[in-house]
């Protein structure tokens, strides 16, 4: 790996994770399309530490509410709308997490291909572009009963295939579910802090257990570049959304998904 491909692997993971485009199929592709060398465990962890952080710090008002409702309701049996919205949130993460260790070794193997990512950069696109025209867009993410955040965590489950997109799955379920766009948004953002602590977590482990070289260099690159990608784009996203809606991320979707195939037939 140069410095050019840990700065510009850490720009892609900071601006999609959190954007509805699938951080993994950006990640995948250039060893696909460019032939680079995988990452390596160690870049995955800087990122996903550069990534976490950019989300927590954002919404840090927000994280140290919901963590203090989520501790008074097990300690004081609080029942405030903070406390609800948090227990949702735990509730969201578990099949994400059930999924990802029943399913995470058939997904390495058959479904990280250039082909899947197209087919489901399209498929969910389309999916994500028909939500969002038919939507009510009347609930905010502290309406949310134990039944629709399952069924946002199980979107969020899904988005193990690589093309689906973490925050696309989840905000598509969101809004098929009325929530506007804005709630959908946040929703997302704020249960991806527990799946990427997990998640990064899980490849720290790994990588303590492994053998693999550790260069410095590169894990500050990835750390840096991919907090402040990803703090940008939740900023922008958020201010942008109430007017453009998602109909521009379903056109790149399409376009994305549809240049992959025509690649992959020409090469």
């Amino acid at each position: 790996m140069s410095y050019f491909e840990a700065f510009l692997l850490a720009l892609i993971q900071g601006l999609t994770e959190f954007l509805p485009i699938s951080s993994s199929a950006h990640l995948i592709l250039p060893s696909a399309v460019l032939g680079w060398e995988d990452q390596g465990l160690a870049f995955d962890v800087a990122v996903h530490v550069g990534t976490l952080a950019a989300v927590v710090i954002y919404f840090r008002k927000e994280v140290v509410t919901l963590f203090a409702a989520l501790l008074a309701s097990v300690l004081n049996g609080d029942r405030s709308k903070e406390a609800k919205l948090a227990w949702m949130i735990v509730l969201a993460t578990i099949p994400a997490c059930i999924f990802g260790l029943l399913m995470k070794d058939i997904v390495e193997l058959y479904l990280r291909s250039a082909y899947v990512i197209a087919t489901t950069t399209i498929v969910f696109g389309l999916l994500l572009w028909w939500v969002d025209k038919t939507s009510k867009l009347a609930e905010d993410e502290y309406q949310a009963g134990w039944k629709k955040a399952l069924f946002i965590g199980l979107a969020q489950a899904m988005a193990i295939i690589p093309g689906t997109s973490r925050s696309g799955a989840t905000i598509t379920a969101a809004l098929y579910l009325g929530f506007t766009r804005e709630a959908a948004a946040r929703f997302s953002f704020l249960m991806s802090i527990p799946i990427i602590t997990l998640a990064g977590a899980y490849l720290g482990l790994k990588l303590v257990t492994s053998t693999e070289p550790i260069h410095i260099g590169f894990l500050l690159t990835g750390i840096l570049v991919s907090f402040v990608s990803a703090y940008l784009c939740i900023h922008f996203f958020l201010k942008l959304i109430s007017r453009m809606g998602m109909t521009p991320f379903v056109i790149y979707r399409l376009i994305l998904g549809v240049g992959l195939f025509a690649f992959l037939l020409m090469s």
